[in-house]
């Protein structure tokens, strides 16, 4: 039988409730990255996308980011507004 082995994997996975605070961090912290790429690669990508849809996209961005880390907003402004301004300025050519 094999339970002494089962019953020490089970020690690494957390049950229920029980995930601490930085695992929670991480996993929000993933989910805005994997957001921000979306976001990134429709703005550069969809051919059918105007300026303005590009702006409401970047903009909503914004928003779920703060809903998940509301007292980030310079950090945004910091690490993804530059982003998203480049990206929408080279694909639409803007000055």
């Amino acid at each position: 039988m094999h339970i002494p082995e089962q019953a020490s994997h089970a020690k690494n996975f957390p049950v229920g409730t029980e995930a601490s605070a930085g695992e929670d961090e991480a996993r929000k912290i993933r989910r805005l990255q994997i957001m921000m790429s979306m976001v990134m690669s429709v703005i550069g990508q969809d051919s059918n996308l105007t300026v303005e849809e590009a702006s409401e996209l970047a903009a909503g961005a914004k928003r779920a980011a703060l809903a998940m880390f509301p007292d980030k907003e310079l950090a945004f402004d910091l690490l993804y507004r530059p982003r998203l301004q480049r990206l929408i300025h080279e694909r639409f050519r803007l000055q």
